[in-house]
């Protein structure tokens, strides 16, 4: 029987122990908070009042999560929140990479022009008060679409997508061009597929956005329940047991033994859960599309 000849030993440098030093404190540091507020959210209310969790729960249990559920309105609010999202992202990501082929090409007399103007709206704003009157005019109040149309076509995301376009080779284009390819089918069969990196990180910017939205849903949609989102309840039962200014959301309260902290600590875990499961699937697209079209060769 041989024995191969055992070799040093690799050795160890001193970087490479403060590398791994400071990898794994960033690492707890990120995370301790995250689990901090998992271990609240699913421990005993009335436990968790004297302190002292910090990634475990002492005494576990659903009832925080089971008393938000308790709400009539949340199963309405969370198809609509879930459908605002989809249909938001498809249709803004659809009207914004349009937009962006269409600055990408450089025989457009209008490019310029348009630029300039697409950036003005990245600093200056309507204002609060003429956006509402605006949806009012456009007879949006009340209306599903008021979480759509609106923010239909977003500046940044469309330079983002075009600075991705700019940078794939022209001869792509034209060589389709020469076999008889017109703009919509280069754009569909050619553009979107060599896009799909900047596609999934604007689709993710998108979708974030819709899934948190609140505000619009109580300036537009505050008295129609059946258009409310899952945020805007989700805001209004954190608010009623904070300040107690909803007498049944009390007693509700009361009654299961929930405290306000272990409430808030369910609702965040509520929110955050449906953009981490999102995010491992578009994860491996995110750094090259935030990256790839941000300088130009």
């Amino acid at each position: 029987m041989t024995h191969l000849p055992s070799g040093p030993r690799p050795r160890v440098s001193t970087f490479d122990v403060v590398n791994a030093a400071l990898m794994l404190t960033v690492l707890v540091v990120t995370l301790y908070p995250f689990l901090n507020v998992l271990a609240i959210a699913m421990n005993e209310s009335q436990d968790t009042v004297r302190g002292g969790i910090t990634v475990f729960p002492r005494h576990p249990t659903l009832a925080n999560f089971q008393a938000i559920f308790a709400y009539g309105n949340i199963p309405q609010a969370f198809f609509i929140s879930v459908a605002r999202t989809v249909i938001g992202t498809v249709l803004s990501l659809g009207a914004c990479a349009m937009v962006a082929y269409v600055l990408s090409r450089r025989d457009f007399l209008g490019r310029s022009l348009l630029s300039r103007f697409l950036a003005i709206t990245l600093y200056v704003s309507g204002g609060l008060i003429p956006g509402f009157l605006l949806i009012r005019d456009l007879h949006l109040m009340n209306s599903f679409w008021v979480y759509i149309l609106p923010t239909l076509v977003n500046a940044f995301n469309i330079f983002m997508i075009r600075s991705y376009m700019d940078e794939l080779p022209i001869e792509l284009q034209e060589s389709a061009r020469i076999d008889g390819a017109n703009d919509l089918v280069i754009f569909v069969r050619i553009i979107l597929p060599l896009c799909a990196p900047v596609l999934a990180t604007v689709a993710l910017f998108i979708a974030v956005g819709q899934w948190n939205s609140w505000f619009d849903t109580y300036l537009y949609n505050g008295s129609n329940p059946q258009l409310s989102t899952l945020q805007f309840e989700l805001m209004k039962i954190l608010q009623s047991t904070q300040a107690g200014a909803d007498a049944m959301h009390s007693d509700q309260l009361k009654t299961q033994q929930i405290t306000p902290d272990s409430i808030k600590m369910a609702i965040t875990i509520i929110t955050i859960t449906p953009i981490l499961i999102v995010y491992p699937f578009l994860q491996r697209y995110f750094v090259r599309g935030m990256t790839l079209g941000a300088v130009k060769g």
